[in-house]
Formats: structure tokens, C-alpha cells, sequence
């Protein structure tokens, strides 16, 4: 996309393990921030991230992760 990351990214990750009548599961959440670029763009960023990470890929449909730009 070539455009310049911020200096001060933030990744705050959180995961819950929570119970259902299967067993155990795994939720994460992940709240980014990239502060001083344009919302659609970071957005964009993260949304292409997303789909081309290595965990992503690894835990698609196994995992379920919110991704929040904040």
C-alpha cells in the first residue's frame, strides 16, 4: 500500500477462554491503533493484515477474532 507505519503503533491484545457444551474455546481481540493515519486507511491496513498474516491464516475458522482499530 506503501504507506509509512506511525513511529508509536499499539497492538492491545486480549484473549478469553470461555466454556460452551463442547468444551473449551478461544475469543481474541485485537484493538489497534495507529495513530495520525487516515481511519479508511488503517482500516485498510488492518483488513489486508488480517488476511495475510500467518496466525490469521493458521487460526481462521478454529478462532474467533475481533479486530478493532481504535
Amino acid at each position: 500500500m506503501k504507506v509509512k507505519l506511525p513511529a508509536d503503533p499499539v497492538i492491545d491484545a486480549e484473549v478469553d477462554l470461555g466454556t460452551n457444551a463442547d468444551g473449551y474455546f478461544l475469543r481474541a481481540r485485537l484493538n489497534v491503533s495507529l495513530p495520525g493515519l487516515d481511519r479508511q486507511v488503517a482500516q485498510a491496513i488492518l483488513d489486508g493484515a488480517h488476511q495475510t498474516c500467518p496466525y490469521s491464516k493458521a487460526t481462521r475458522g478454529n478462532l474467533d477474532v475481533a479486530i478493532n482499530l481504535v
